[in-house]
């Protein structure tokens, strides 16, 4: 019972944590796409690193709670965005350009499928053994 509580809080924070990158991702996005006439793939890179780092940092120190070697964590997480970032970048690049989506749209979209599928990588790849390590 006290492990699914435990769990429960660790997704919450994963989430809230997720959300506040998002913030800055969509946030610097928006900046970009309305102010200049960059192609989406150039507005979003730039986004996404920012809130990489920004959702790492806290999710590493308060959401998992791991002392795990910092270099070695990032360079596992950095492996996750070497597959994520150019998929994510040409389907929304695709959906925007060719498909004249909304970009912000797009990255909404593509936020959610990170925000997903980094949680799964984090909790069972990235932070497995260290998990609550900190405390």
């Amino acid at each position: 019972m006290m492990k699914n509580k435990k769990e429960l809080i660790r997704m919450i924070k994963f989430t809230l944590f997720s959300a506040s990158a998002g913030i800055i991702e969509l946030g610097l996005f928006t900046i970009l796409d309305s102010f200049t006439s960059f192609n989406y793939w150039v507005c979003y890179l730039p986004a996404l690193i920012a809130s990489i780092l920004w959702n790492f940092t806290l999710n590493r120190n308060f959401t998992f709670k791991a002392t795990n070697n910092v270099p070695i964590a990032m360079l596992k997480v950095g492996v996750f965005y070497l597959i994520f970032t150019p998929a994510s970048t040409m389907f929304g690049n695709y959906l925007a350009e060719s498909l004249h989506w909304n970009g912000i749209l797009v990255t909404v979209i593509n936020m959610l499928l990170n925000f997903v599928l980094e949680f799964l990588y984090d909790r069972f790849f990235v932070f497995k053994d260290s998990i609550d390590t900190k405390e």
